[in-house]
């Protein structure tokens, strides 16, 4: 596994254009909301008829993705129930932003550790990642109202549906750490929100442009993936939860919680000649278990680009523990 700065395979989707336009979004929503699910999902068709004619990149992407997981090449029809899919998620984080959860059956998997970290008051990172919808996770809230979920999220990506997504819910925008800041930045306001207790929600399976990478088998291939959040985990000494909000068809979730990093894990900081291998150690296992959630659910991927691109030149060490920040001014930090 070697490491290296994630140039091409990252930007790629940072360049991709936002889906739709600012008055077609707010009125899907409006029909979610007036008209009910039912209605607001036969807007769905022509969504997934538009991706399918109008966003090469994206079916392209679809076509390999589904081709990989199920050795055969996907046709059409497979692609467009992937696209599909991920409208319908889309769709619904209307109604778990909006408050109306409950027309959901939302099955929870794995909630013990979420709740023996909640009962001691102390604060942990959540990874989770582009599988799935991961506003599901808001089920939390209505389990345990005084339990505080802080989402990193970077308001300048895909603009239009956030600035929608937060005028349902004003509270959703005061309990979001603005990913657009510099890394440092991210890295204080994380450490603070961990030390009152509170669940840091993070998507850690794309790599910004000029992030550090490491190379690890998935899904039959090496794939780069970001190296600072685990840097973070080590540096803040917090413990570590995946999640994974997969869509199950209708109006079904299934939402898995997995310990990863105990509170004695989290605190035992490896060497200094030791962490680098840390690191990937984490990475690697993190992405065998993305791996067995993503064969379980293909439709559910939603990394809608070349994942697996290598194209870029440059390397670069592990990223330097700089205390409890985590990362130096300027670093990335995950942003969903």
């Amino acid at each position: 596994m070697t490491e290296h700065r994630a140039e091409a395979e990252s930007a790629s989707w940072k360049r991709r254009p936002e889906g739709g336009s600012r008055r077609s979004l707010a009125l899907i929503v409006w029909i979610a909301l007036h008209g009910g699910r039912r209605l607001a999902r036969l807007c769905l068709y022509p969504i997934t008829l538009y991706f399918l004619v109008m966003r090469g990149p994206e079916r392209r992407a679809s076509r390999a993705w589904l081709t990989r997981v199920h050795g055969r090449r996907a046709g059409l029809w497979a692609v467009a129930w992937h696209i599909y899919d991920f409208a319908a998620t889309i769709l619904d984080r209307v109604y778990l932003i909006s408050g109306r959860a409950g027309i959901f059956d939302i099955r929870v998997h794995g909630l013990e550790p979420v709740d023996a970290l909640a009962d001691t008051g102390r604060g942990a990172l959540l990874f989770g990642s582009h599988l799935g919808s991961f506003d599901a996770l808001r089920v939390l809230a209505r389990r345990r109202p005084e339990q505080t979920v802080k989402v990193v999220l970077d308001r300048g990506h895909n603009p239009i549906l956030t600035g929608i997504f937060e005028s349902l819910d004003p509270v959703l925008a005061a309990s979001v750490i603005d990913g657009g800041q510099p890394g440092a930045a991210i890295a204080l306001e994380i450490r603070h929100a961990l030390e009152e207790g509170a669940l840091v929600a993070l998507l850690v399976d794309r790599a910004l442009p000029h992030e550090t990478t490491v190379a690890v088998p998935f899904m039959g291939q090496p794939a780069r993936l970001p190296l600072t959040p685990w840097a973070l985990a080590a540096a803040l000494q917090a413990p570590v939860l995946l999640c994974f909000g997969l869509y199950r068809g209708g109006n079904r979730y299934d939402l898995h919680f997995e310990p990863f990093l105990g509170p004695e894990d989290a605190a035992a900081r490896p060497p200094r000649g030791e962490r680098a291998q840390w690191l990937r150690d984490r990475v690697a296992r993190y992405a065998a278990r993305l791996e067995h959630h993503a064969r379980g659910a293909p439709r559910n991927w939603f990394n809608f680009y070349d994942f697996w691109n290598d194209d870029a030149q440059d390397t670069a060490q592990a990223p330097p523990d700089r205390g409890a920040a985590g990362v130096r001014a300027g670093a990335a930090v995950p942003r969903g």
